[in-house]
């Protein structure tokens, strides 16, 4: 009786070993050949049988750039049954030969054993015959999507809160009809100082018009971004919009012996912050103290993060001589893992060091 009982559970165990389900593709390539970049988006299907003993269900179908694969199937596939991953390529701005892969994991063993195991590859590939250019290209005006164009509608600065900078932008009316072309909110820091044209643009009509930044107008200081938009008729995009990213910079220049002497000096507790090891979608704060060992009130300019999910804020503005303030750091663990990493600028009117920047590492598990 012993030894049936010991062959039934080994028999059962060798059962269990061997139920499982598996993923067999027909095909792991898809080649579209030669397609018009024109011609707009294709879409290709992988089909694959579960080839396994137990259902099968697709975990995770994941693109890589360029190539999206939204449609597949979803309920779980029984054995001996099939299943799809179509993938979709946006031709579009994208001549020249292609090779992108997807990545898929399912619900297999080595998956559920293993959340770092290699995924299944799939891939696609082709040849994107170049379109012929656009009248828009031809003339050399590709920003925008309407039928009057700003051939470059962004501006780029390095400067001081003292200065101010001119920009010029030349535009272009591609329609058969008089476009009109307004500021749409005034402000004191951007004015318009000079266009070449009137209210209007005559149909084929090219033309430029001037803009003034102000830095000392805008009253910000570090890296901003700053986005200004101009009301047309145009009825296919009627906002043209212009992008400014200015680093602003304050002018210590005009600061006496005496003033600099007793000006405001900045100290941080730490010039590195890492967050240690942290789960995905989660949250964490770390602290760092910003004191005044001057002889005058510091003032916070402005705190910035270059990586968004880095978030940074201070409860006061202004620290008195002799005093401190505590800097608070929080982060947003992403739903995937990693190492993240960014850079905190504290920038204050200390003139010896107006900007202090603070070096930030997490890793996502």
């Amino acid at each position: 009786m012993k030894k049936l009982s010991l062959l039934f559970v080994a028999v059962m165990s060798a059962i269990f070993c061997i139920a499982q389900p598996e993923i067999k593709f027909e095909n792991t390539t898809y080649d579209f050949g030669k397609i018009k970049e024109e011609g707009g988006k294709v879409t290709g299907k992988f089909v694959f049988t579960n080839v396994g003993n137990e259902p099968l269900q697709l975990t995770n179908v994941r693109p890589g750039c360029g190539c999206t694969a939204a449609n597949y199937t979803k309920d779980p596939i029984a054995p001996g049954e099939q299943g799809y991953i179509e993938a979709t390529y946006n031709p579009y701005n994208r001549p020249g030969a292609f090779n992108k892969n997807i990545r898929v994991t399912t619900n297999e063993p080595r998956f559920l054993e293993n959340d770092k195991a290699t995924p299944h590859m799939i891939f696609i590939k082709g040849e994107v015959i170049k379109r012929p250019p656009t009248e828009f290209e031809k003339a050399g005006y590709t920003n925008g999507n309407g039928m009057v164009r700003i051939k470059e509608p962004n501006a780029s600065h390095n400067m001081m809160n003292t200065e101010t900078v001119l920009d010029t932008f030349h535009i272009r009316n591609f329609w058969s009809q008089p476009v009109s072309f307004q500021f749409e909110k005034p402000n004191n820091y951007i004015s318009e100082v000079y266009r070449s044209f009137g209210a209007e643009l005559q149909p084929g009509q090219e033309g430029f018009f001037v803009l003034k930044f102000d830095a000392g107008k805008f009253g910000k200081f570090g890296q901003q971004k700053e986005a200004i938009n101009f009301k047309t008729n145009d009825s296919l995009e009627p906002t043209k919009r212009i992008h400014y990213a200015i680093n602003i910079k304050e002018d210590f220049s005009k600061l006496t012996p005496k003033q600099r002497k007793n000006a405001p000096v900045s100290n941080v507790s730490a010039t590195t912050v890492n967050f240690g090891d942290m789960q995905k979608n989660t949250n964490k704060t770390e602290t760092i103290t910003l004191t005044n060992t001057g002889k005058s009130t510091m003032i916070i300019r402005n705190l910035s993060s270059s990586n968004s999910l880095f978030r940074v804020s201070s409860t006061v503005k202004e620290i008195p001589a002799g005093g401190s303030a505590e800097i608070t750091i929080s982060f947003k663990a992403p739903g995937r893992s990693g190492n993240q990493n960014a850079t905190i600028d504290i920038i204050t009117n200390d003139p010896e060091n107006s900007v202090r920047t603070i070096n930030i590492e997490a890793k996502v598990l």
